[in-house]
């Protein structure tokens, strides 16, 4: 089932997305100190002394957080961005943010200007935010439902990849430097520029050439190329009995998905999930794993080699997760990623309390993080996308995605900004805040979440009907009510289509 193109689209679409989203969340951590100096020799400069503590760290919290208030943008202008321009458009319109954001970081330094790195965080945040919804949902697109778990993990791990590049390139041996740090950013180019060289030559997603675009010819292609066979009459006509329901729809507005009954549980489960994504901690470990190692008892210069082996697990975690989830399911992974969280935090609590007690300590404390960097790899790293792309409809999945954006990029900012002074008050107890989270989120994933395994979009439907007190009949006819039209009415329209020239006679 693995194709070139499928292959080629899903390596393209992610070295060029969720690999940078990876990158930017850790390439700020091996130059923290060079950034830090740069800002305060800017303000001595600018006004004749120098910046006090106090707003130092308010700055330097300012440049890692507000990276995700342009998440948050990206989020938010994604979902009609994807209607008019289609997924892999989008993809490719979304590097000129990658690219802006690169010149603006890469050049601060020269400009003597604080202010474009931290304008360049926001615009890199405006392209995660939309890559983070667009990619996604290509993938989940353009993948046969035998393989749409794995082929969505793609996204996770080049996110862990992208971190792991972060922390190298980071190394006092490359671009670790007080002269060289400026090369982090503008290393940002490579990825964006082999997506615009390479995505143009593969397909749009099938599903929305033929349910948004209505153009079966174009679909039936695109469905040849990613699955590698000239016979696609069973994939057609699957998704052909979607459009039969949603053929003569709108796309769905947030306020019409939030308003819709028959996919109130679909819509909770994708908020609690994606929240537990960001609040689980993990991205605090990313903004600040230098500081815990060093309060850890690490040494300085050793510091930048043992956060190397944190992506390098991580990366190794979500490979793993991608070559099992088909087989194990997203339900015991997410649960069981979570849960083994809750453990790891609680040992690294009290292995920071208890480090200055006993000489070996700090080491329990390296094992732990990255124990629990392995365990968020395994599950929640990478299914919460999966299921926010199998949970809903065609029609649906735009606003779906608009929705996991925001609650995604709303957490990942007080995760970000909040951090250090839960970090300050809390002290060595910080690590059980997440710990509870990590424990809520597990308890509701165990009593609500079914298993979408090698299903379809209807069968996955049918999972959540009992619980949101519909049939599937109503789900249906609540996507739009007073616009769907009756099945002979459908029929009719298909049988025009087909008329007009638009179905291949071995597809009808």
């Amino acid at each position: 089932n693995w194709s070139v193109s499928l292959i080629a689209a899903s390596l393209t679409g992610a070295f060029g997305s969720s690999f940078l989203y990876g990158y930017n969340l850790s390439v700020v951590n091996a130059p923290a100190a060079y950034i830090k100096k740069f800002y305060n020799e800017t303000w001595e400069r600018r006004y004749g002394f120098s910046v006090d503590e106090g707003t130092l760290t308010l700055l330097w919290s300012i440049t890692v957080s507000i990276f995700a208030i342009g998440g948050l943008v990206g989020a938010i202008i994604v979902t009609p961005i994807v209607k008019f321009l289609g997924r892999k458009c989008t993809l490719l319109l979304n590097n000129v943010f990658a690219v802006a954001a690169a010149l603006l970081m890469s050049l601060s330094l020269w400009a003597g200007s604080f202010e474009m790195l931290i304008l360049g965080r926001v615009v890199m945040g405006v392209d995660a935010g939309i890559s983070l919804s667009a990619l996604p949902m290509y993938l989940s697109e353009i993948s046969p439902k035998e393989i749409r778990g794995s082929l969505g993990q793609v996204t996770a791990i080049f996110i862990c990849i992208g971190v792991f590049t972060g922390q190298v390139l980071g190394l006092p041996e490359i671009f670790g430097q007080e002269s060289r740090w400026p090369f982090l950013f503008g290393a940002i180019i490579v990825p964006a520029l082999v997506q615009v060289i390479i995505l143009p030559f593969l397909p749009e997603s099938p599903r929305y050439l033929l349910l948004e675009k209505h153009n079966t010819s174009k679909a039936e292609k695109a469905f040849q190329r990613f699955l590698g066979k000239d016979d696609v009459s069973n994939e057609i006509e699957e998704v052909l009995a979607e459009s039969r329901v949603q053929r003569n729809t709108k796309l769905v507005s947030i306020l019409q998905l939030l308003r819709n009954r028959g996919v109130r549980w679909q819509v909770i489960t994708v908020v609690i999930t994606m929240g537990c994504y960001q609040l689980c901690g993990l991205n605090a470990i990313w903004y600040y794993t230098n500081n815990i190692f060093s309060e850890s008892g690490i040494k300085q210069e050793t510091i930048p080699y043992v956060t190397l082996s944190t992506g390098a697990v991580e990366t190794l975690a979500a490979v793993f997760s991608g070559l099992v989830i088909e087989r194990l399911g997203r339900r015991p992974l997410l649960i069981g990623g979570f849960g083994l969280m809750v453990v790891f935090f609680g040992v690294l609590t009290v292995s920071l309390t208890l480090q200055d007690t006993v000489h070996w300590l700090p080491y329990l404390s390296i094992f732990c993080i990255l124990a629990i960097i392995a365990s968020f790899c395994i599950g929640p790293g990478g299914i919460p996308f999966v299921l926010t792309g199998e949970f809903f409809q065609q029609s649906q999945r735009p606003a779906a995605f608009m929705i996991a954006g925001t609650v995604n990029w709303l957490s990942n900012f007080a995760v970000g900004l909040l951090f250090p002074f839960i970090q300050a008050g809390l002290q060595t107890y910080c690590f059980l805040v997440f710990a509870a989270i990590c424990f809520a989120g597990a308890t509701y994933l165990f009593f609500v979440l079914p298993e979408t395994k090698n299903k379809t979009f209807q069968e996955i439907s049918q999972a959540f009907a009992k619980r949101n007190k519909v049939t599937v009949e109503m789900q249906e006819m609540n996507h739009y009510p007073g616009e769907r039209k009756s099945s002979a009415e459908q029929e009719s329209d298909f049988t025009s289509s087909v008329d007009n020239g638009e179905t291949k006679k071995g597809i009808v």
